[in-house]
């Protein structure tokens, strides 16, 4: 099956004063109209592609990108360049938006794109060097400066997780993209470098290195890896929410001090295979979960929410998951990767993941609670 497009949500195309994408999604009870304000500014030439350069080490390719260091950093509200535009703020979206996309002004990967039928090379060899082709993309999840995605309300989840499953789709049909990966970094614990609600979409290239290490596992243990995980956790100690078409859990080896995994009842590659109903449920369950990780303390907790999707041109077993991890571990703690973590790759839990599912559980009454009083 491939990609459904939900027709209640509108969908308008546009460009930018420099040429990028920008696609409007409007909620299904929208007030908006179809017809949006042009891009009036006067902007400088996009950046030139960055570079990718192997590690021979590992393999694994690393993209230098010089112009990204000059990226917006913290700016006031004022000043937001995710708000819609005004006389004294020249933003990057023109007019109103629901939820707005657009081509990343400084991207890590593109504009250019890969040639069709070329394969991203393999091997190992000293002082490599490829162009990073690609795209990145900015996914605004509302006009307004504060908030997050847990408070959006399910209607405009809804919206923003259409707009996942339509960019994944279209993303994925690219030449030379490899595999796309929707994400959302929260807190400046985090690295985040914006505080306008919003995440990022990255078409990679190649098949990152997380998913080349899955692929391995897959081939040792079986096909069956990603269901038999699935079937274990859902009789298990570790679940938060068990739906009709998805269930979020603890991991039985989980690396970070929050770490909530979601996996869908099929077996699906990515967003774009979802159905209408399965969408549906993830606006409700999605949310939940973040408001979950902010009812355990007193102040919001930062977090990377990471869609994990099957590499574009073969699944070879890979499921679709949702994979939220925090590295708060206490009120006033994170958990910092040092010696082990971040040389060797060896990493030490803090917190036994059944204990962390217990409290969990306990935040995400206390949320729900608060939610159902809002």
């Amino acid at each position: 099956m491939d990609y459904a497009a939900d027709p209640s949500i509108r969908v308008i195309r546009d460009t930018l004063a420099d040429s990028r994408e920008l696609i409007y999604f409007d909620d299904a009870a929208t007030t908006l109209p179809a017809h949006r304000k042009p891009d009036s500014r006067s902007l400088d030439p996009r950046p030139d592609t960055a570079q990718l350069r192997q590690d021979p080490l590992t393999g694994e390719w690393i993209t230098i990108a010089g112009s990204r260091q000059n990226r917006v950093m913290l700016p006031p509200a004022h000043l937001d360049p995710l708000a819609p535009q005004t006389a004294t703020n020249p933003s990057e979206v023109p007019d109103q938006y629901d939820v707005a996309v657009f081509e990343n002004r400084s991207p890590s990967f593109g504009p250019a794109l890969g040639t069709p039928g070329d394969p991203h090379p393999t091997g190992i060899g000293l002082e490599r060097t490829q162009t990073s082709v690609g795209r990145c993309e900015v996914v605004c999840f509302s006009p307004e400066h504060d908030g997050s995605f847990a408070t959006l309300g399910d209607q405009r989840a809804r919206t923003v997780i259409e707009a996942w499953a339509q960019r994944t789709h279209e993303l994925s049909q690219l030449p030379g993209i490899q595999q796309v990966f929707p994400f959302e970094n929260r807190g400046e614990a985090i690295g985040v470098t914006l505080h306008h609600p919003h995440g990022q979409i990255y078409a990679y290239p190649y098949v990152t290195p997380r998913t080349l290490r899955l692929h391995a596992s897959v081939a040792e243990y079986g096909p069956s890896l990603m269901a038999d995980i699935l079937d274990r956790e859902r009789s298990g100690p570790r679940v938060l929410i068990a739906g009709d078409h998805w269930t979020a859990f603890v991991p039985y080896a989980a690396r970070w001090p929050i770490e909530v995994h979601v996996l869908p009842h099929r077996d699906i590659p990515d967003l774009a295979h979802t159905t209408l109903a399965e969408r549906d449920e993830l606006a409700n369950l999605q949310p939940r979960l973040l408001r979950m990780l902010d009812a355990m303390y007193d102040t919001p907790t930062p977090y990377i929410s990471a869609w994990h999707q099957a590499p574009v041109r073969a699944a070879d077993g890979i499921r679709l998951m949702l994979q939220i991890t925090s590295p708060r571990r206490a009120a006033d703690k994170m958990k910092f990767l040092a010696g082990s973590e971040s040389a060797m790759g060896a990493w030490v839990g803090d917190l036994v993941p059944e204990n962390s599912a217990a409290a969990l559980r306990d935040a995400l009454s206390l949320a729900d609670e608060k939610w159902s009083h809002q």
